[in-house]
């Protein structure tokens, strides 16, 4: 990994040096738009509307319309602003994490101690994980002054920025005022449909399926030289859901939660076949086809 930020965290008199790394990665495949006449590249280029000119990105300002005027805003303006010119990540205060609503939460960055001594890097982590606390920060990254969460994860001390509190939208359903009336039975079926779907979160076990499926066919495409239907590579796909019944059916809610249970306890009730048994089985249907 490479460092994107180098700066402290600043409490109270304490300094703690820092460098920034991004948490997480993105895993999609990178796709390409093309022309569906001949495969050409399409490309986007950056033109000026007065004078039609193509423009390299280090001659592109930034600006603001408000509707008749427009302000224009120069790197040497933007850099000039106080916020964009701090390296602190400033403590704000500490609250019970339980306080901090997932909603807010962005992009997540780890902090990698940059100093000799990791003692006062150590001695908040610490402090965090024994207090149950989350530091809320303020920080400026990339132009913008942000909020964010300062937490523990594993032996590492964890970033995460935060939307403004005017950035969530409130909800507001009409539906949702009204006075819904919920039997004792449907409560109690949907809490053994709760239970048997229970687990222990284990992320490893979910994969990205669309992904997965996209670079069969990309495969698939590449070994033929040429092109391959989805149908072909991956099956078609009916009207009819997984098990054989019609989807779009509205089914009682009692009905659904009780399908829903004994669905669920079957299938994993139902001993997993090992990979070599399957293979005969279905070498045995195909014979017998």
């Amino acid at each position: 990994m490479r460092s994107i930020w180098k700066g402290v965290i600043a409490f109270g008199l304490v300094n703690v040096p820092v460098k920034l790394y991004s948490a997480t990665e993105d895993h999609d495949i990178a796709l390409h738009q093309v022309h569906d006449k001949d495969g050409g590249r399409i490309r986007y280029q950056r033109r000026c509307e007065i004078c039609g000119e193509k423009v390299d990105y280090e001659h592109i300002d930034k600006a603001y319309d408000d509707g008749e005027h427009t302000v224009v805003l120069t790197g040497d303006d933007l850099s000039s602003l106080p916020v964009e010119k701090s390296r602190e990540i400033e403590v704000v205060e500490f609250v019970p994490s339980a306080q901090i609503d997932p909603i807010m939460l962005e992009r997540s960055y780890f902090l990698e101690p940059d100093s000799k001594s990791t003692k006062a890097y150590v001695l908040l982590r610490r402090t965090l994980e024994e207090t149950d606390r989350t530091a809320v920060v303020q920080f400026s990254l990339r132009q913008k002054s942000r909020l964010g969460a300062l937490r523990v994860r594993g032996d590492v001390l964890l970033l995460q920025g935060m939307l403004w509190n005017d950035e969530v939208r409130e909800a507001r359903f009409p539906l949702l005022d009204q006075e819904v009336k919920i039997t004792a039975k449907e409560r109690q079926m949907s809490a053994a449909l709760v239970d048997s779907f229970s687990e222990d979160f284990t992320p490893e076990k979910f994969t990205d399926d669309y992904q997965e499926q996209l670079r069969q066919l990309i495969d698939a495409k590449l070994e033929k030289g040429d092109t391959l239907a989805t149908e072909e590579t991956f099956g078609g796909t009916g009207g009819e859901d997984a098990d054989g019944e019609e989807g779009g059916k509205v089914l009682d809610l009692m009905e659904a939660l009780r399908r829903s249970v004994e669905k669920n306890r079957s299938s994993k009730e139902k001993p997993k076949s090992t990979k070599p048994e399957a293979a005969a089985a279905k070498t045995r249907r195909k014979k017998g086809a």
